[in-house]
């Protein structure tokens, strides 16, 4: 397919409008962000979020400005098919290399990025199996560590995420390219650690944290099924609200520990999580 129209200036208003969105600001302010890669922007479609613009590298990605009839590829899962999102009334728009590397994220560029409308979900929306963990993790920091962490609920088949005070937003374009666009496929809502514990304690979820003096090892607590399996922030840990929530018996919480034989006391918040989702599935008998 043909482009809409074609931008060569890296100082064009869409292209800097576009580049603004990689600023949490910018988001708030407009409901946008960006999607970089075509697996990401393929999962996003199929999740049915609305993509408002696509730019296009024809120098890298000449495929995609092709019919798909001539070029079966795109027809495939992680292929984005431009034709469906022009379609829908996405505008496409071709872009010269220097345009595009500045709407890109860094040096991997797979030759397009979106511009969509997207915000995470309120635990008002939040609809979950009930017969499966939620995974609530606590002042979140990094984009990076944020998306891995989808892409293991999005794996391990956990029922949901919920992001609470978190100090970086699921729509960061960083944490989109982080989940590989499992950001648009894993059920996830954004809330406060008040509003979440009252989620847990409504909806009787057993609350496990994950501490680095957890009062049992992670493999002997039952964490599969109707619970919430909680972490913290690496700077932080978990607030004190979770204990004084248990203290008052609005929720039920046990904590969990990890074996730690070397000088480091904690790992990765993303790969104890990890660790805990896939415990869960062991537990469950769900594996194959």
């Amino acid at each position: 397919m043909i482009p809409h129209d074609t931008i060569t200036s890296a100082a064009n208003p869409r292209v800097r409008q576009a580049a603004r969105l990689r600023d949490a600001d910018a988001r708030r302010e407009t409901g946008l962000t960006l999607i970089d890669g075509r697996r990401e922007l393929a999962r996003a479609t199929r999740a049915g979020v609305a993509v408002d613009e696509v730019f296009v590298d024809a120098d890298s990605a000449a495929t995609l400005l092709h019919d798909d009839a001539s070029h079966p590829a795109q027809n495939l899962p992680d292929e984005p098919c431009l034709a469906d999102l022009a379609a829908r009334g996405t505008r496409i728009t071709g872009c010269s290399r220097k345009a595009f590397e500045r709407i890109a994220f860094g040096s991997r560029n797979e030759g397009v990025v979106a511009m969509a409308r997207y915000r995470t979900g309120t635990l008002a929306d939040f609809a979950v199996a009930n017969d499966r963990p939620v995974l609530v993790i606590e002042g979140v920091e990094k984009p990076g560590n944020l998306g891995a962490i989808l892409r293991t609920a999005d794996a391990a088949g956990m029922a949901g995420v919920i992001v609470c005070d978190g100090r970086t937003d699921a729509a960061n374009p960083a944490v989109i390219r982080a989940s590989l666009g499992t950001v648009f496929t894993v059920p996830l809502a954004a809330a406060s650690a008040h509003d979440t514990i009252g989620w847990c304690g409504a909806h009787g979820r057993r609350v496990i944290a994950a501490m680095p003096h957890g009062t049992i090892l992670w493999h002997e607590a039952r964490l599969a099924g109707h619970t919430a399996i909680l972490l913290g922030s690496e700077a932080y840990g978990i607030s004190g609200d979770w204990q004084q929530a248990a203290d008052a018996g609005t929720i039920h919480l046990d904590s969990v520990r990890l074996t730690m034989a070397g000088a480091a006391d904690s790992l990765n918040v993303s790969v104890t999580t990890a660790v805990l989702a896939y415990e869960a599935v062991r537990q469950s008998g769900t594996h194959s």
